[in-house]
């Protein structure tokens, strides 16, 4: 079942509960974010148009873990993008909660240089070493694809590709499935 509010003056991020901080839920705050969780793209791609640099990236790990996976990539997103002359806005919510941990979705904005493709991908290397350092997973759901599979390597190991690859080669031995994209 999903959380429907968000707690107003939460004090309580560097340890203790919400609750424990004197917080006070404000129940209607699930109710506006579903009315407008779809205004986003549009919004997106507005500020496309207008010269911005607009992307998400997400990843997901143990509830022990998310204060310092959550500072790390937002530091490592701040920092590439800062030192490339775009200082960033960095935004990030929890998407997705699990007994044992949960997803944090990340939206960054930024001033769009010539080469987008390069900004991003300099900015995105970089979260993509402070989730594997922070014990993140690289991926939750937006899937892996060639944008991670490098990093996935890198989590999963070289036994891991060796298990994806015998396994592709099992059920894709003509490989026409998705060649290239998860396995280099």
């Amino acid at each position: 079942m999903p959380v429907r509010g968000r707690l107003r003056g939460y004090a309580g991020r560097r340890g203790g509960s919400a609750r424990e901080s004197g917080a006070e839920p404000d129940p209607a705050a699930g109710e506006r974010w579903e009315q407008g969780r779809y205004a986003g793209p549009y919004l997106r791609d507005a500020l496309l148009d207008a010269g911005a640099l607009v992307e998400t990236l997400e990843t997901a790990t143990w509830w022990s873990g998310l204060p310092g996976l959550y500072e790390a990539v937002g530091a490592a997103l701040r920092e590439t993008l800062t030192a490339l002359g775009t200082p960033p806005v960095v935004l990030c919510h929890i998407s997705h909660v699990y007994r044992a941990g949960a997803s944090l979705y990340y939206t960054v904005g930024a001033a769009q240089l010539d080469d987008p493709l390069a900004q991003w991908g300099a900015a995105k290397r970089a979260a993509g070493d402070a989730i594997l350092a922070a014990g993140g997973t690289i991926t939750h759901h937006h899937g892996i694809g060639v944008d991670h599979r490098e990093h996935y390597a890198r989590e999963v190991g070289p036994l891991g590709v060796e298990v994806l690859r015998a396994a592709k080669a099992v059920l894709d031995p003509a490989g026409i499935l998705n060649p290239g994209v998860l396995i280099a």
